[in-house]
């Protein structure tokens, strides 16, 4: 999403901490430590959502930005929340090899004798963050200069986003609990669940409504959207197993260990190679070499093969999705551009 300019996010993020540190500064220096934690924790990514909301509005005629900024903040805010709130879940100290908040915390905690204590104060800390954060998304739009409905369509597009991943989430981790695979079905359900509503289709049709765009460009984006936000999450997934941690900064490891329902496992759940595989799907100390063992079975047993096949099936539809006049040029060009990249990602 380079072609889409979003320096204005970074200002407008930088404005709203700076902000919201002097105010903390009345409540000592953890709450301060809090907000810079936070500040950190949503700087640094390649802010594809802000980027999405400002494509569809562009793309479809917006041209003030003043106006359109604020909402692509609200989304990036939105995920900030999650990723907060998704490593307090998984109990996670640590993002791409950089500590979190919780890790943050921790070692304030610790640094300051905290003792036994450090674990909780590092998830509170954690927890107050991400609702900070989302409690931003929604008076980022609440506050819009916009007429009633118009404001009253992007709430209730942020909230949908909100309860839609919630759904996701609880079922990802319910998942997780279940001692047999689940179906491909079941997976792709979680997957769009998760990601795909807030990731890709709320900001696409934020960006929409906001320019002004017709139904049915609204209805295109959101289905293009939940398709490209699914082969996205499937690529994720594979290389949370086949990937190169130096490349990719996630490990290979992890979702093996932790027994993640991908469609991986979903799919050797329904072959013959299950038996050799169950045993490892789970496996706390899963070694390195136990893991290369897991990847030739996959491999054999069809479920690399069938996981890429889905993910660039769903790019593929979601391009199909785009093929009509309603979508202009210009901005389908750039999300044809964007569903390569989804499914291209170097292993």
């Amino acid at each position: 999403m380079h072609e889409i300019q979003t320096l204005g996010v970074g200002t407008e993020l930088q404005r709203f901490f700076a902000a919201a540190r002097l105010r903390a500064s009345d409540y000592g220096e953890h709450y301060v430590a809090l907000w810079d934690s936070l500040e950190q924790a949503s700087s640094g990514g390649k802010r594809v959502r802000p980027a999405l909301v400002l494509a569809a509005f562009t793309g479809l005629g917006g041209t003030d930005l003043t106006l359109a900024t604020p909402v692509a903040v609200s989304f990036e805010l939105l995920h900030t929340a999650f990723v907060i709130h998704d490593d307090v879940i998984d109990h996670d100290l640590a993002r791409r090899g950089v500590a979190n908040i919780a890790g943050q915390f921790t070692e304030r905690a610790l640094a300051h004798g905290a003792g036994d204590q450090a674990g909780a104060w590092a998830a509170t800390a954690a927890i107050l963050a991400g609702d900070l954060a989302l409690s931003e998304a929604h008076r980022a739009l609440a506050m819009l200069p916009v007429e009633l409905e118009l404001r009253g369509r992007l709430l209730d597009l942020l909230d949908r986003a909100v309860f839609v991943s919630a759904a996701g989430e609880l079922a990802d981790v319910t998942n997780a609990a279940s001692k047999h695979p689940l179906t491909v079905a079941q997976v792709i359900s979680t997957l769009e669940q998760k990601t795909a509503v807030y990731s890709f289709e709320a900001p696409l049709q934020a960006g929409a409504i906001l320019a002004g765009g017709s139904a049915e460009a609204i209805d295109v984006l959101g289905a293009y959207g939940r398709l490209i936000g699914v082969a996205f999450q499937l690529t994720d997934d594979v290389l949370g197993v086949f990937g190169n941690p130096e490349k990719t900064g996630k490990s290979v490891l992890t979702d093996l260990r932790e027994g993640k329902q991908t469609t991986l496992i979903a799919h050797a759940g329904t072959t013959h190679g299950w038996p050799e595989i169950a045993p490892f799907i789970g496996k706390a100390d899963l070694t390195e070499a136990e893991a290369d063992t897991v990847r030739g079975l996959l491999r054999d047993c069809g479920a690399l093969q069938a996981t890429d096949e889905l993910a660039t099936d769903h790019c593929t539809r979601a391009v199909a999705a785009l093929d009509t006049a309603a979508v202009p040029a210009p901005l389908r060009e750039l999300l044809t551009t964007l569903a390569g990249t989804a499914v291209n990602r170097s292993r």
